[in-house]
């Protein structure tokens, strides 16, 4: 797929209450490596990561993980992930993640994934990138942030543009076939 080599996936340290997101991460891992794009994650062997990376891996696709070095010691480390790239701080992480990504997906998590996605729609909007970011909503999951986004624009903290820079998918196979599409269209 030209163009569209990898794809950074924000999601939780923990697997939630839901087993749909476990399922819908390990899926997401695994689609990626069959599409034949390597997946740049936060490098955590725990949670939906784990789940995530887990699915990649065992579809014999390649996984970059990119964990400062403060939460290698809290979160270890996925074991199974060779290309583990340790950062000083949580901002060197995504920046790598950013650079290193051709699209960005947001599947279910707490805060740490909301800043993730926060802070990339933040980078779109204000012209430092133009690669796509979705959200892929599983059991809802995506409502809070489009919900965010909308209150911004109706209070007028933001254009409506913003709304054309997060796309919102529904399921992995939703978000799998977006990305063929993106890919196909060479960005």
């Amino acid at each position: 797929m030209p163009r569209l080599r990898a794809v950074a996936v924000f999601c939780g340290s923990r697997e939630g209450n839901d087993p749909g997101f476990r399922t819908a991460a390990t899926a997401m891992g695994r689609g990626l490596a069959l599409m034949g794009i390597r997946l740049v994650y936060g490098g955590g062997g725990i949670g939906l990561m784990r789940a995530l990376a887990d699915g990649a891996l065992g579809a014999g696709g390649a996984v970059t993980g990119v964990m400062p070095a403060f939460l290698r010691r809290l979160e270890v480390a996925h074991p199974g992930v060779a290309d583990l790239i340790t950062t000083d701080s949580m901002h060197r992480r995504k920046q790598i993640m950013a650079d290193l990504a051709d699209a960005f997906v947001a599947l279910p998590g707490a805060l740490g994934t909301l800043d993730e996605t926060v802070e990339i729609l933040t980078w779109r909007q204000l012209g430092l990138h133009a690669k796509p970011v979705l959200a892929c909503d599983i059991a809802g999951s995506a409502a809070p942030l489009v919900s965010a986004i909308e209150t911004a624009i109706a209070q007028g903290f933001v254009g409506p543009e913003l709304r054309g820079m997060l796309e919102v998918t529904q399921g992995v196979p939703a978000t799998l076939a977006r990305l063929a599409e993106i890919a196909a269209s060479g960005l």
